[in-house]
């Protein structure tokens, strides 16, 4: 009975995840420091600057994330098949469009950041900060794209210790350049930005040595044949529709987390501000808990490819277990550690008051959120791009903006029960959705 999970599936969940997991923390410790670094500064206003920007950046580059998603769920899917050809289309066709984006975004950079601070309410003093950060922190994106694909190639493949030393390299990197230019150089916002710039475009240097020693195991196609189905319409075709309806879902998932830094600029700079720093604690809690649903993504596809049904239904309850015992630690260390964790942060008295205050939600946060993360990663190796689509939309469109504007009367506290109720709900609904295919006896 597939109820029962062989100690494989947990070891191979395990061995998964465990890597992605320990390099993801590494990106939110990275957001921890530019908090750190920029929350020393004697103003709120420097901290909110910071986070208004990485906001736009996050919503920029994460709108992207369907290069990383598409990426795995068609590797894995590939490597399932046992088809080295599709597996190296499958990273060229990412390259290619992470290269199409990248020179489209440059084109429009001045535009977007006179869009996005025309959109908020804050301050002149967070908005001039924002402007400089984003000023330079836009030329990392490209890096940025040209490493979703890897990354998410590599995750397909369930080489997991590629993308951990990548991922590691690049946040450490950022962390010893946030702290010279930041800290010692003084250089303020303009040094954070600059910090995460030069260590996107490391990453991607190391990325490209990653994938050059991966290419030496497959037989490589001749250089037309490459070219020729680059271009082939069929596959591009079926492509670009994969990754509109994943941009579709990551871009409300995104408005999302946008809407909270711009309504809580509205409350003021101290609430921008100890947003930021809560916003840092979610994104440890998404980063971590995207380890367990990477190695689910890499075993759904590479069981709906070979056509195991067993393996595909075990490897979705195996996640779920897994994903609900590190929910209970990062919630626990939250209710234990979390003030501290909040002065760690920032000296500002005045930010770190709010901050507390708010606390509870994170603590509540694992508890509601767990379940989309894995449900989202079995989504994506099985390539239900429409499905992912359709239930961010109700979620957002018949959950999130309806709990804030009923509860809008709260405050700061209608901006984080929205964003509670809105993480559960879209781990029903896909739970909803996934269900008939747990009931089918055939791939």
């Amino acid at each position: 009975m597939w109820l029962s999970i062989p100690t494989s599936v947990h070891r191979n969940i395990i061995a998964l995840a465990l890597p992605m997991i320990l390099s993801n923390i590494s990106i939110p410790l990275l957001g921890l420091v530019d908090s750190i670094v920029i929350g020393h500064l004697e103003q709120a206003w420097y901290l909110g600057g910071v986070a208004l920007g990485s906001t736009v950046v996050m919503f920029i580059v994460s709108m992207c994330n369907f290069l990383r998603m598409s990426t795995t769920g068609l590797t894995a899917q590939a490597l399932g098949k046992q088809d080295s050809s599709e597996i190296l289309m499958t990273l060229a066709h990412a390259l290619l469009i992470a290269f199409c984006l990248s020179v489209l975004l440059l084109l429009c950079k001045n535009y977007i950041v006179e869009l996005a601070l025309m959109l908020t309410e804050a301050s002149d003093n967070v908005q001039l900060n924002a402007q400089a950060y984003l000023s330079i922190r836009m030329w990392g994106i490209p890096a940025a794209l040209f490493n979703f694909a890897i990354l998410g190639w590599l995750i397909g493949l369930q080489n997991m210790k590629a993308p951990m030393l990548l991922l590691i390299i690049a946040n450490v990197f950022n962390i010893f350049l946030d702290i010279l230019f930041v800290v010692y150089l003084e250089w303020g916002v303009e040094g954070a930005a600059a910090a995460s710039v030069i260590a996107e475009y490391v990453a991607l240097l190391f990325g490209l040595l990653l994938v050059l020693k991966q290419l030496g195991k497959f037989s490589l196609p001749h250089r037309a044949d490459i070219i020729s189905r680059l271009f082939a319409s069929d596959k591009l075709q079926g492509l670009l529709s994969l990754n509109r309806d994943i941009f579709i879902r990551s871009l409300c998932l995104q408005l999302t987390f946008a809407f909270m830094t711009f309504k809580a600029a509205s409350l003021g700079d101290e609430y921008i501000a100890a947003n930021a720093v809560l916003l840092n604690f979610l994104m440890f809690i998404s980063f971590a808990l995207d380890g367990v649903a990477y190695a689910v993504e890499a075993m759904v596809g590479k069981a709906i490819g070979a056509k195991n049904t067993l393996a595909y239904r075990q490897s979705i309850l195996a996640s779920l277990i897994w994903a609900g015992i590190f929910s209970v630690l990062f919630s626990t260390t939250f209710f234990i550690f979390g003030e501290g964790m909040v002065r760690m942060i920032t000296d500002i008295e005045s930010v770190n008051t709010i901050a507390v205050e708010y606390l509870p939600w994170l603590v509540l946060l694992p508890f509601t959120a767990v379940w989309c993360f894995v449900f989202d990663g079995v989504f994506i190796g099985a390539t239900r791009a429409k499905d992912m689509r359709n239930s961010m939309l109700f979620c957002v469109v018949c959950i999130f903006l309806p709990t804030y504007v009923i509860s809008s009367g709260l405050g700061n506290h209608a901006l984080w029960l929205a964003m509670n109720t809105f993480m559960l709900a879209r781990g029903l609904s896909l739970a909803w959705l996934l269900y008939p295919s747990l009931q089918e006896k055939s791939m």
